[in-house]
């Protein structure tokens, strides 16, 4: 497949639609490219329903319940899902690009060679998929309500395999969950009949369900062969209800027996026989050998979809190369170039005037923190200008009145002056920050000392000097005039 021969892209939204990837019945999956501003672009595999259902309320329904669904399943090994698009009486649903192949043609594949999966490559699938689907079945809505999702599809075809070494699992098209919008018509079966347990048959699906078509797919992927498989839909229903399985070993000799009773007890066809939890599966399945490590599955990956994998690069950096060539894609581009980027779709303040309006959303107190913390602040610097001022005065003050010799300064008043101004503008200060009541941090008590000059300056204040007892030997003193005085204190 070329690029070439797909013809020109067609845009849908953001989204520029390429090649097809694979089809099924309801949906086909195509190559796709996120279209971004100032030349941002993104590889995606982007789902498309088909026409003729994309009118059907019910497929519809089941589409866009399997995007909301999957947006809940966060977890390595479940194949994100990034948008949704409705264009044009059409759906679209956008997934994450995973490069890797399908399990059901790496396990063709390897049958082509004459050749088994190796053991710790089926462990590490496996296991990677249990724990997929385990995520899956504890899933919460918005409200933290469990949403009870059964897959009901598990199969080789919904089991990718990245080059990365990460297991995948895909497509909850059908998945059951607790308040889905679409319901099972009476009478209709949904998923693969040859890997879904009798219950399913009869409309009774739980976790356990999806433990079973894992049973089914462990066992095919070690025997190398179809499972339950008839020349009809009936037949193989037939062959699920009543047919025997027998254990892996027997039939592939190199399978370690230690496989048998996981296999088995898997496909309990009671329910209340098989593994309670998917991941109580793979605990037990990492028992029977050691799982590969993500590189060694990643190099098994690459050897043995070499061709796949090959073809499908080649039509990538097709696409890649020749987008900017696309007058479609080209068109959009520039259309997104020349669009102002709407900070809104980001959720981000758009100016720097919204910052405080988008915190105090967030916190609706932080407005009333912020104007104690300023008014506190501009009250701590007043205090500490107004002492400086005050203990300056009171300096000049003493140099201009030096005493004559016999002659007591009059330092005791001025002192006091100075502590009773000061005392009466910290009032004041302390007054003016606590206007705000919603203030839950008063202003730091050392932000006073902090404001004033060091004692290195030349301008430091020196410590005031404690007032003197005053003298009443004797109990006088002359004025300026010459005038004696009579000390008050001593009267």
């Amino acid at each position: 497949m070329s690029r070439a021969a797909s013809g020109r892209a067609r845009v849908v939204g953001r989204y520029a639609l390429y090649d097809e990837i694979a089809s099924g019945g309801m949906a086909s999956v195509h190559f796709g490219r996120l279209l971004g501003p100032v030349g941002f672009a993104r590889t995606v595999a982007i789902k498309r329903l088909h026409p003729q259902y994309a009118k059907d309320p019910e497929f519809v329904s089941m589409f866009l319940d399997e995007a909301r669904l999957a947006a809940r399943v966060r977890h390595p090994n479940v194949v994100p899902t990034l948008d949704v698009v409705a264009e044009a009486g059409e759906l679209f649903l956008v997934m994450d690009y995973v490069e890797g192949e399908s399990l059901s043609r790496l396990v063709r594949a390897m049958k082509t060679r004459g050749e088994h999966v190796p053991h710790d490559v089926v462990v590490a699938v496996l296991c990677g998929v249990l724990q997929g689907l385990h995520a899956a079945h504890e899933a919460r809505d918005e409200g933290g309500n469990p949403l009870d999702i059964v897959h009901r599809d598990v199969s080789p075809q919904n089991i990718l395999v990245g080059v990365d070494g990460v297991p995948r699992v895909l497509d909850f098209g059908i998945a059951k969950a607790a308040g889905r919008a679409q319901t099972t018509r009476d009478g209709q079966i949904k998923g693969k009949v040859s890997y879904m347990p009798p219950e399913q048959i009869q409309g009774a699906v739980t976790r356990r369900t999806d433990v079973y078509s894992v049973a089914v797919v462990l066992w095919e992927t070690l025997v190398g062969r179809r499972l339950f498989e008839g020349d009809s839909p009936v037949e193989t229903l037939n062959k699920v209800i009543h047919a025997l399985v027998p254990p892996p070993s027997t039939l592939a000799s190199s399978v370690p027996t230690s496989f048998d009773e996981v296999v088995l007890r898997g496909l309990a066809r009671d329910p209340r026989d098989r593994y309670a939890t998917a991941k109580d599966m793979a605990r037990a399945l990492e028992a029977c050998a050691r799982p590969a490590t993500m590189a060694e599955l990643a190099e098994w990956v690459r050897k043995v979809a070499v061709d796949s994998l090959t073809q499908r690069a080649d039509v990538i950096a097709d696409i890649e190369s020749q987008s900017m060539n696309d007058a479609e894609v080209r068109g959009a581009l520039e259309g997104l170039a020349s669009r102002p980027i709407e900070l809104d779709e980001f959720d981000v303040p758009k100016t720097s005037a919204d910052v405080p309006r988008a915190i105090a959303q967030e916190n609706p107190n932080a407005e009333a923190q912020r104007s104690s913390r300023r008014t506190g602040g501009v009250a701590v610097v007043f205090v500490a200008l107004a002492a400086i001022i005050v203990f300056l005065l009171v300096r000049g003050r003493e140099a201009t009145s030096a005493p004559s010799p016999g002659r007591e300064a009059p330092t005791v008043t001025a002192s006091a002056s100075a502590s009773a101004s000061a005392s009466a503008i910290a009032s004041a200060a302390v007054s003016a920050s606590s206007v705000n009541p919603s203030s839950s941090a008063p202003p730091p008590p050392s932000a006073s000392v902090s404001a004033a000059p060091s004692a290195s300056s030349p301008l430091a204040p020196k410590p005031l000097a404690m007032p003197k007892k005053p003298s009443c030997d004797p109990p006088w003193f002359y004025d300026a005039h010459g005038k004696k005085v009579y000390k008050e204190q001593c009267l």
